[in-house]
């Protein structure tokens, strides 16, 4: 769950960790502080991404969250895109020595070298996986699966159905998982938070608060934590293209 800058003053009918908007919408926290957040929590949060570029994306900038607010991050976001040449793998895979010093004195985005660094080494990694074997939660995936397809092979059996903040997990079996094959196959900056956090930006599970407007509404989980039968099952195999369903 991406972190708050600053408190915001809850309407009417709010609780402490729902805060109803002007709009009447029920929201969390952490989204109602600013327009930019709340239309990040609105629009795209916890939406599918099922694309290699597109989850390659989220991997990077959660990576590049470490130790920041999310609100950081996605202020930046263009400005990380222009400089990573929109995270097409590829081209990432390429950069080399120059691209880094390019890269610290670039202040569109965070410049610290060891995330820079390791966005090109998980560039590299998410290349070299496209001919592997045995990825995924079940080893089942082989040539021709991408990075999203072994991210989604992680999603659970059903997703949590938090009433407070203090309910939302911050890891749980599957990211650790996740982390720790991620790691054995080359990333960086992929421990089990930081991947609990992609699976909940890209829709592989639903920790949208009850009451939120947005519970349920991703069309791969219930409102209750149980999945759609007409979203999409993991392990399938994803395209390489930008496009998302949350873009």
């Amino acid at each position: 769950m991406p972190r708050p800058l600053e408190d915001s003053a809850p309407a009417a009918g709010s609780t402490p960790d729902l805060v109803i908007g002007a709009d009447g919408l029920a929201r969390p926290r952490w989204a109602s502080t600013h327009d930019d957040l709340r239309t990040y929590y609105d629009t795209e949060w916890g939406m599918p991404v099922r694309t290699e570029q597109g989850v390659f994306e989220r991997l990077c900038l959660e990576g590049f969250q470490s130790g920041l607010s999310w609100a950081t991050i996605l202020r930046r976001r263009e400005g990380f895109r222009c400089a990573f040449a929109n995270f097409d793998p590829d081209v990432v895979a390429r950069f080399g020595p120059d691209d880094v010093d390019r890269l610290l004195t670039d202040e569109r985005i965070i410049r610290h070298r060891g995330k820079i660094e390791a966005t090109m080494a998980n560039a590299r990694a998410t290349v070299a996986l496209r001919t592997e074997n045995r990825l995924g939660a079940h080893g089942d995936l082989g040539p021709g699966a991408t990075l999203a397809d072994l991210v989604w092979s992680y999603r659970p059996d059903r997703t949590p159905i938090p009433r407070t903040a203090a309910e939302v997990p911050t890891t749980s079996s599957g990211s650790r998982a996740l982390a720790a094959e991620l790691k054995q196959r080359g990333f960086r900056f992929v421990g089990p938070t930081t991947m609990f956090a992609l699976m909940e930006a890209i829709g592989i599970v639903d920790t949208h608060l009850v009451g939120s407007h947005r519970r349920g509404s991703s069309g791969i989980w219930g409102a209750d934590g149980a999945p759609l039968a007409t979203g999409p099952e993991p392990g399938g195999v994803s395209p390489r293209g930008s496009a998302s369903s949350a873009e």
